[in-house]
């Protein structure tokens, strides 16, 4: 009913503005629109302030007698009950009587009220029994407790949100945040100064007034360090910043200071944070002169620093971190100093390192490795067995890291030398394992470790790639036998370690570098790799046989991954890039034989997972001939397809053994890959036989409308050789192929349809008929057993949709066919296009109305009337621009015939709909 109001509202709207301009029709329309819409929604929202006015009056009307009714219960006197059981006795010899009933007081008569007789005496209190408990009123609320609620611990992210608010809540917060801004506005302030040049000032009497307010800042803090302890230390904190700040830009910005005196300041300072942090037990004094020291060159960085100053700096600093370590266990104060360390350097190493400044480089290196090695001993050192976090392993494993890494970036890839260093490094851990071991159990097993690994990491440095990594791979494999045949964990780790620098050492090498007369297949690289793969499945074999199923499957996915990546390789390298699709299909089906082969005899889920992948992996193989434009059923490509045809039906028998899903996935990817090799092989010979665009587009979706036919039809054909299995995936496989199918009709309905060489018919040409063939097994589908229940409802608007979308598509390819008019963007704003969509339009509407009102099929009422109205908007918005010539005349005249016809024969809607209206 909605509805029709909107609607009326709309068509009265466009009477009123076509007496006038443009504008006034646009406004007629979109105003009778807004006006109904408007009236729609104060109905629907008069109806509901309706329905809440009388819930409220029934609430309120239950409210008040369950009151009233408490009340009367808690005000009513209770009877006695001795007395009720109980009635007085009679006088002796008296003779009871009735006493007669008042006479009826008359309008002439007062009446006299008798006071009440006195209450009978109460037995006594002992002989009383006693009385029963008041009733409690129903209005009378119980309150009950709530079960405890457990509370769950608190995430890390909860974590790190409660230790902002308490950097924001607790403690001196002003001083705090004060002490920050103040330090960033000055670093600011002194860089803008020296960019602009504004002030007058000389820069020596600046820096100095900075210098001093910032020493009379931390004398005063130090004073009051007792009676305002966190107001004191943030003070200290940011006065030694602003110190450290001052001192550096004296020395670097501004030619004041010598290198020796700049730098003789810059010790006092930071070591005199480090002794205020130390003595007053501060942590946060110790970070924030960290961080301003830290910061203090890259805030006033001018780009043409010199990195020797720079480095011996940030030297300093480490020492005064080492200097605390000495005594205090401040494991953060040691992060964030080697995370600024290292970080300024390697970005300095990206943008400015050269090879001729590795002399004055070389040096902070090692003394930064030597800083850093030294502080996790000293740290592990005042910490007892008992306490947790006993060794520092970010600094124990991450420095040697991040130090080799930055060493072999300054040395530029020399394998020699960074061969030695491993050497030195492997011999300077294996020292302080002996001499730590004794002390520190865990700390020296942790030296240990690295020891090793440094002295594996130089063979891989001084050999040759490929060598190494055979060698490791096949060393590795026979140490995890080993492993597990004595059971012992530790061949286990090893050899797995050793596999994963194996393929580190030929990713280095050999991966990036070929010589130019090998062979394909027959040559180093490739024989390394295929040694990778086989110690991979082969440790994974022997995991599978010992039950560790989840070592089991890494090792396969090892394996597998090298597997792939050889012959990936070799395809780029020796393969024609025609030739690619064939080469990849073929490598694809004995991929799958050989893992349907492993399947068969160890009965592995993750080998029956790669023959799945593989028969949807050649599903790329087929795209990879369409891109190419190679006719897949010719040359190297049909003998690709010939091996695939056995290689994958005899993989996915094997699969078909199995009760899990892999086998209907495979099939799946197996039936898409021939739909889509048969339909390039057909574009192919469209495009040969010089055939119009129409026959090319209908031959290539002829295929995925045969197996989609199938499928609906004809499903133990398209099942072979699982076609004793393919009523299980059927709807799966229905469902992909439909949703296709409905994908390119929708696409196919902007194609021309050009059927050259033959001329060109309605409904009798190529893209058409696909078209219809699409439809037609859409209504099929959807009319499927399987289906019947579930679509009844989508079949009639789905199947009407895109039947409207055919005919709409169809009348325009006829006006561009038959009319001359250009296929391209000006063929929508044509004269005869919109005079051929009125037409159209309005025969379908009238056809839909009538038939609808004369069978009573409301629905279908109701979509022709939308359709008429659509059609009336569209004559006053857009058809009444072309009123000057025959096409907008014509639309015109047809419309109202038409409109006529419908008045004639169908004047009256439905009867289910009149009978509502009605109503």
């Amino acid at each position: 009913m909605g509805f029709l109001i909107i609607l009326g509202a709309c068509i009265a709207g466009l009477v009123i503005g076509a007496s006038g301009n443009d504008t006034d029709l646009a406004l007629g329309f979109f105003g009778g629109l807004a006006i109904g819409i408007a009236y729609v929604r104060l109905g629907a929202l008069r109806q509901r302030l309706d329905a809440l006015q009388r819930e409220l009056h029934t609430l309120r009307s239950t409210t008040a007698s369950r009151l009233r009714a408490g009340a009367d219960a808690a005000t009513t006197p209770m009877p006695d009950p001795a007395a009720a059981a109980t009635p007085p006795a009679p006088a002796p010899g008296a003779t009871p009587a009735i006493a007669p009933a008042p006479p009826a007081a008359t309008s002439d008569t007062p009446t006299v009220i008798a006071p009440p007789p006195p209450p009978p005496p109460l037995p006594p209190r002992a002989a009383r029994p006693a009385a029963p408990p008041l009733p409690v009123p129903a209005t009378v609320a119980t309150t009950v407790a709530a079960p405890a609620v457990r509370r769950s611990e608190p995430d890390w992210f909860d974590r790190a949100g409660s230790t902002i608010r308490r950097w924001f809540s607790e403690g001196n917060v002003p001083v705090k945040i004060g002490m920050l801004v103040l330090f960033a506005g000055v670093a600011a302030l002194l860089k803008y100064a020296a960019d602009q040049g504004w002030l007058r000032v000389p820069i020596e009497l600046r820096l100095s007034g900075i210098a001093a307010a910032a020493m009379v800042a931390l004398a005063f803090g130090w004073r009051v360090r007792n009676a305002r302890r966190p107001f004191a230390l943030s003070l200290q904190g940011g006065a030694i910043g602003i110190l450290l700040l001052t001192v550096f830009a004296a020395f670097r910005l501004y030619p004041l200071l010598p290198a020796s005196a700049a730098f003789a300041l810059l010790i006092v300072l930071v070591a005199g944070a480090g002794m205020l942090a130390v003595l007053q037990d501060a942590l946060a004094l110790a970070v924030l002169g960290l961080l301003a020291g830290f910061a203090a060159p890259i805030l006033i960085a001018t780009g043409g620093g010199d990195h020797v100053a720079l480095f011996a700096y940030y030297l300093v600093l480490n020492l005064a971190i080492l200097a605390i370590a000495r005594y205090k266990s401040w494991r953060v104060l040691n992060l964030l100093g080697f995370l600024f360390t290292f970080a300024i350097g390697t970005a300095w190493g990206v943008l400015r390192y050269e090879r001729p400044l590795l002399a004055s480089t070389e040096p902070f290196l090692l003394a930064f490795f030597a800083i850093y090695l030294a502080v996790p001993i000293l740290y592990g050192a005042r910490r007892s067995a008992t306490q947790r976090d006993l060794v520092d392993g970010t600094l124990v494993f991450g420095n040697p890291l991040f130090a080799f890494s930055l060493q072999a970036a300054l040395l530029q890839g020399e394998r020699m030398p960074l061969a030695l260093i491993a050497l030195a490094a492997a011999a300077l851990y294996l020292l302080l394992a002996w001499w730590q071991r004794p002390r520190q159990r865990l700390l020296g097993d942790a030296f240990a470790v690295l020891a090793v690994g440094f002295a594996t990491l130089a063979v891989p440095l001084a050999l040759s790639a490929r060598a190494t990594a055979s060698t490791f791979a096949l060393e590795g494999a026979a140490l995890i036998w080993l492993g597990l045949r004595q059971q012992r964990r530790l061949p286990q780790i090893a050899g797995t370690v050793l596999q994963a620098l194996a393929a580190c050492a030929f990713v280095a090498g050999a991966l990036l570098q070929f010589e130019p007369h090998e062979r394909a297949l027959a040559n180093p690289t490739c024989v390394s790799a295929l040694l990778l793969a086989l110690a991979g499945c082969t440790s994974a074999w022997l995991y599978l046989r010992a039950g560790g199923n989840r070592r089991a499957l890494l090792f396969y996915l090892w394996g597998l991954l090298w597997w792939c990546a050889a012959a990936l390789r070799e395809i780029d390298r020796f393969v024609p890039p025609r030739e690619h699709g064939a080469a990849l299909l073929a490598w694809l089906t004995v991929s799958a034989a050989l893992a349907a082969l492993a399947t068969r005899r160890l009965r592995a889920s993750a080998t029956a997972m790669t023959v799945t992948a593989a028969c949807i992996a050649s599903i790329g193989a087929a795209l990879w001939f369409g891109v190419s434009q190679v006719q897949p059923f010719a040359g190297w490509g049909l003998a690709a397809l010939t091996l695939f045809a056995v290689g994958g039906g005899y993989a996915l028998t094997v699969l078909g053994q199995r009760e899990d899903r892999t086998a209907a996935v495979a099939h799946c990817g197996w039936v898409w890959s021939w739909v889509l090799f048969t339909g390039f092989a057909l574009h192919r010979v469209a495009l040969g036989a010089n055939l119009g665009s129409g026959w090319d587009l209908a031959l290539f979706v002829t295929p995925l409308l045969a197996a989609w036919a199938l499928a609906l039809l004809r499903p133990r054909w398209l099942g072979v050789p699982l076609s004793a299995r393919i009523a299980q995936w059927r709807s799966a496989l229905l469902l992909q192929l439909g949703l296709l199918a409905c994908c390119l009709f929708a696409l196919t309905l902007w194609h021309d349809g050009a059927s050259t060489p033959l001329p060109w018919l309605p409904l009798l040409n190529p893209v058409e008929l696909v078209q219809l063939a699409t439809l037609a097994l859409l209504a099929r589908w959807l009319g499927d057993a399987e289906l019947a229940a579930s679509a009844a409802p989508l079949r009639a608007p789905l199947l009407a949709g895109a039947g409207f979308a055919f005919i709409t598509a169809a009348t325009l390819r006829a006006t561009h066919q038959l009319g001359g008019v250009p296929w391209d963007d000006q063929l929508w704003n044509s004269n005869p296009a919109q005079m051929a969509l009125t037409l159209v339009w309005s025969v379908l509407g009238v056809i839909g109305w009538i038939v609808g009102s004369r069978r009573g099929q409301r629905a279908l009422w109701l979509a022709a009337a939308i359709l008429m109205a659509v059609v009336l908007a569209k004559l006053m918005l857009v058809d009444r621009e072309r009123l000057g010539n025959l096409f907008g005349i014509a639309s015109f005249i047809a419309y109202g015939l038409l409109c006529t016809i419908v008045g004639y024969f169908a004047p009256a809607p439905p009867r289910a709909l009149a009978a509502e209206k009605s109503t």
